[in-house]
């Protein structure tokens, strides 16, 4: 039986892949001599992808994978989960709080991985893949906190970049506290990534405690990835 094919997404999927399989990015004028069409048409196609967060643009005008690709596959046992899951476990036994990986898609949170403490009688459930503004919740905050700073950012995104870290409190769920840091993945190797990782727990949380822990766990993990950058270009 034949198959019929829809010849833009055809275009667009093939442009994923050789985005996906390109070791240092893809220019615009590379990908379309690998799709067969004209620079136009390539890029229009670029930035269709890079609007769903499909790809990255570099400062350079490369082209590699996005962060919507990480979120698409949060289910999937990536490699940036595959690196993280340890920390976040280790994150979580420590605290004895529900822990947690975010990763931004335009401006929503997305849970990506999440790991609960194996000692504790009571913990927060953080259900996998659950979305929330990047402007509520101490996940989303230190997300904006790892960005350059604006002149009509909250105080709280403020504070966080200063601290290291966010804290809120019942801005999510009643009665839960979140402490997070940022974790910012750039650069030759790196899909452009804005991350968070961090806690969530009820009322009594030792937050000063907690924040120390969250940034151990942020430096980890960054270095862990940003050394690790080549494993990291796909999901």
């Amino acid at each position: 039986m034949e198959t019929t094919r829809l010849q833009t997404l055809d275009r667009g999927l093939i442009a994923l892949r050789a985005v996906a399989e390109s070791r240092d990015g893809l220019k615009i004028s590379e990908l379309a001599k690998r799709l067969g069409v004209h620079r136009a048409i390539a890029y229009r196609i670029a930035g269709t992808l890079e609007a769903h967060q499909m790809v990255y643009r570099l400062p350079d005008g490369r082209l590699i994978l996005g962060s919507g690709i990480f979120a698409l596959g949060a289910t999937a046992d990536t490699p940036l989960r595959t690196l993280a899951r340890p920390v976040i476990e280790k994150l979580a036994d420590a605290s004895g709080a529900t822990a947690f990986l975010c990763l931004a898609q335009g401006e929503e949170g997305v849970a990506i991985l999440v790991a609960e403490p194996r000692d504790t009688f009571l913990n927060i459930h953080y259900r996998l893949g659950t979305r929330h503004p990047l402007n509520r919740g101490a996940a989303g905050i230190a997300i904006l906190a790892g960005r350059p700073a604006t002149e009509d950012e909250p105080e709280a995104v403020t504070r966080a970049r200063k601290n290291g870290y966010s804290v809120t409190r019942g801005e999510l769920q009643a009665g839960a506290v979140g402490v997070a840091s940022p974790l910012r993945l750039t650069g030759p190797g790196l899909p452009g990534l804005e991350c968070s990782i961090g806690v969530v727990a009820l009322e009594g949380l030792e937050t000063e405690k907690t924040a120390r822990l969250v940034r151990e766990a942020a430096e980890t993990l960054q270095q862990q990835l940003t050394s690790d950058a080549p494993e990291i270009r796909s999901p």
